[in-house]
């Protein structure tokens, strides 16, 4: 006689079947995208905490020999990873603001039913399409301090021709601007989502209650785009810290260092003077301050997106 119990156990092994043979499926999916990931991102990170420990050279492989933390040590008695360090700070600090600020203001212009509102979505996210060895080459031209158009415009207003990229003063600051422009339509396009997720419903209570438009601004608009923001601000932040390539065209680091960044300090070691063992350990380390700075991001600037 069969009872409650035995059927009981019969569909509770017939339901965990099911779900083993789903989640071997789902598994087999995943594995693709798993195997990439091992290989393009785990296995290289694995080789470089590796090779952080030995003094090789890519010419000598043979010669490798373990040397425990004498790179990490040799780092950071280095005057010129310091200074790349400064180098990058300062482009945080500015782009952060520059950078985010700029694609929020454009995501308000473009936020509109017009007809020229297509036009200024394809005019503002050009420059994310194109590829930042063109635009850095662009800019390059356009901050000539002898036949540039940005100095052709300052002697016709009555400014004296500005060196950009050949001060050390002035320099970053040019690469900012232009990684700013470069960068700030891709997320206008966020923030322009975002913006249109809101309920018209929440504006038309803010101007019952006599809110101007900014104090809508401030008190509808900025708390409702909170995890958009979060998002921005945490992509933004990552790849502000990978510059690279602005500084290796249009500047090589120069002058004087000025512009010289960790990534291209560790391009430099790594693949010009073949020293992987201490590209390597350089990577380690500023890997982990990537990864430091994310967190306390989201922890100090993010809060709980989850309040929305």
């Amino acid at each position: 006689m069969v009872t409650k119990s035995d059927l009981l156990n019969t569909n509770t092994r017939k339901l965990n079947k099911n779900m083993m043979k789903e989640n071997i499926i789902g598994y087999a999916f995943l594995l693709p995208a798993l195997i990439i990931i091992g290989l393009f991102m785990f296995l290289p990170s694995m080789m470089s905490l590796y090779y952080s420990l030995t003094d090789y050279h890519m010419l000598t492989p043979q010669l490798t020999e373990f040397i425990g933390l004498e790179n990490f040590r040799r780092m950071f008695n280095d005057r010129l990873m310091r200074q790349s360090i400064m180098n990058i700070f300062q482009f945080v600090i500015f782009i952060m603001p520059i950078q985010v600020g700029t694609a929020l203001g454009l995501a308000l212009l473009v936020n509109r039913r017009s007809r020229s509102t297509l036009f200024y979505k394809v005019a503002f996210f050009s420059p994310v399409v194109m590829s930042l060895v063109v635009v850095s080459v662009l800019w390059l031209y356009l901050l000539n301090p002898s036949s540039g158009l940005i100095n052709g415009i300052l002697v016709r207003v009555g400014v004296s021709p500005q060196p950009f990229l050949s001060s050390p003063d002035q320099a970053m600051y040019a690469i900012i601007v232009v990684s700013a422009w470069q960068g700030a339509g891709f997320q206008m396009l966020i923030f322009l989502a975002g913006l249109q997720n809101i309920p018209n419903e929440i504006y038309e209570a803010a101007r019952i209650d006599g809110a101007s438009k900014w104090q809508q601004f401030l008190n509808v608009t900025l708390p409702m785009l909170k995890p958009t923001s979060l998002l921005i601000l945490t992509t933004t932040l990552i790849d502000a810290f990978k510059l690279i390539i602005q500084p290796m065209v249009m500047t090589q680091g120069g002058p004087l260092n000025s512009t010289m960044t960790p990534v291209y300090y560790i391009y430099r070691t790594g693949f010009t003077d073949r020293q992987v063992g201490f590209a390597s350990a350089l990577t380690v380390v500023y890997g982990g301050v990537i990864i430091m700075f994310t967190l306390l991001q989201r922890k100090f600037i993010g809060g709980d997106t989850n309040e929305q």
